[in-house]
């Protein structure tokens, strides 16, 4: 039975056997061993390559590939990069160099060029005329307008810009207007990092009726997959994705948790401790200035307070030196752990390095400006702390996380998997589907 829950076209186009996947986690979290164990055990599981160094990721994908047998799929993670499209671009060629065909589109808010070169370069015509998809994208969508860009064929301007760079072929071009850039969704509900906040009931419904429509409207002959992700922790919540329609379901949270999750140990033995009200939402670090949220772990650290209180600072003053001086003395002794000069210094540093030179301009003209930066710092230091040695400082952690592993940790209470070391990605996976087939299966049952 878990094996026929969801899309049974969804199985079959991406050579799995449950229709589930394990999302991406930047800085390879999702390492390529939660890869492996994901492909191994019938899933797809996608590389968490945000964050990561092409070298890193290039070996990433060689390991991956050493360890699963042809048949057996995996991704890897392309984020959105809006500030650099170049980098963006460099991102997909380095893909399309390494014969990557499943790639999870994070971050997107538009259909942009990369991503479209991504589309059209797997696209052929099948011996029946029929469009074939050598690439495919899953789209993680929160918004209506932005799962719209995915559900409808790649904007003709970019496509004709590609076609006249020689980056694709006149049979792509025509082969695009007919088909969605995204054939898979993953409809995403409050998620541990990134979040809209959005809920799975309301979110999972409305895109429904937007596939609906854009179906009509293009009269695609294949059908728009949507999947669930955000809060999916037990089988209780599996079932009821499924319940609502969902082709699949994608999992992140309860992943990170586990033996082949690539984070201390020193971090998953907080995570397994938590429960359901234990994370807490604060300002993203790469969009500190327009505030959109992220959730985090919140039991046993202050960082989401300290991230807060950031903005809040942000929101009020126009520059550093504006900030009271007793608030600038506790933030250095207490925050940053270091003087503001210090600060500024490894900033500067690490814009020179990474070819980002015009930021230190801007930042010498906007004290305001110069102020975000310092506190971005802060984002970066805390986080390099749970990859590191989150003991040095444990009060500023910074450990993306959702509600779904407190609720994970309190169903395997009592039982070998409380202790993550007993934890692994394909067995959770497979347990999830087996528990939540069981479910539905009661259901159907009571009701007949």
């Amino acid at each position: 039975m878990a094996r026929r829950l969801g899309s049974e076209s969804f199985r079959r186009d991406f050579g799995v056997d449950y229709a589930y996947l394990s999302g991406s986690m930047y800085r390879g979290i999702a390492s390529k061993e939660l890869v492996v164990a994901m492909g191994r055990g019938g899933f797809l599981g996608f590389l968490g390559a945000a964050g990561l160094s092409p070298d890193r990721v290039r070996g990433d994908i060689a390991h991956i590939r050493r360890n699963l047998a042809p048949h057996q799929p995996f991704g890897v993670n392309l984020l959105c990069d809006l500030q650099d499209p170049a980098r963006e671009t460099a991102a997909v060629e380095r893909l399309l160099a390494e014969g990557v065909r499943i790639v999870e589109a994070s971050a997107f808010v538009k259909v942009t060029p990369a991503l479209v070169l991504f589309h059209l370069s797997g696209l052929r015509r099948g011996p029946d005329g029929a469009v074939v998809r050598g690439h495919r994208i899953v789209a993680k969508v929160s918004r209506p307008e932005v799962a719209r860009e995915f559900m409808r064929p790649a904007p003709q301007a970019l496509v004709a810009q590609l076609l006249a760079q020689g980056r694709v072929t006149p049979e792509q071009a025509e082969l695009a207007r007919g088909v969605p850039v995204a054939q898979d969704l993953c409809i995403e509900a409050d998620s541990g990092g990134h979040t809209d906040r959005g809920v799975p009931t309301v979110l999972l419904p409305s895109m429904q009726g937007l596939r609906r429509d854009l179906t009509r409207e293009f009269g695609y002959t294949e059908a728009i997959r949507l999947g669930s992700a955000g809060g999916i922790g037990t089988p209780q919540a599996v079932a009821a994705a499924f319940t609502m329609g969902a082709d699949f379901v994608m999992t992140g949270s309860v992943n990170q948790c586990t033996v082949e999750a690539g984070i201390t140990d020193a971090v998953k033995d907080r995570l397994q401790e938590i429960d359901v009200q234990d994370t807490d939402y604060c300002p993203a670090g790469d969009m500190f200035e327009i505030g959109a949220l992220v959730q985090v772990l919140r039991k046993g650290v202050l960082f989401p307070a300290r991230a807060n209180k950031l903005f809040a600072l942000y929101k009020s003053y126009d520059s550093w030196d504006e900030i009271p001086e007793g608030t600038r003395r506790q933030i250095q002794e207490t925050y940053f752990k270091r003087s503001v000069e210090e600060v500024w210094r490894e900033t500067r540093e690490h814009l020179e390095r990474t070819g980002r030179v015009a930021e230190i301009g801007r930042a010498e003209r906007s004290p305001k400006r110069r102020m975000a930066l310092i506190f971005r710092w802060y984002y970066g230091y805390t986080s390099r702390l749970s990859f590191t040695d989150p003991e040095r400082d444990p009060a500023n952690v910074q450990v993306h996380t959702g509600p779904a592993l407190g609720s994970y940790n309190q169903w395997v209470k009592g039982t070998p998997q409380e202790n993550w070391r007993n934890r692994h990605v394909d067995r959770i996976a497979a347990g999830l589907m087996r528990e939540a087939a069981g479910i539905l299966t009661e259901r159907l049952h009571a009701l007949a």
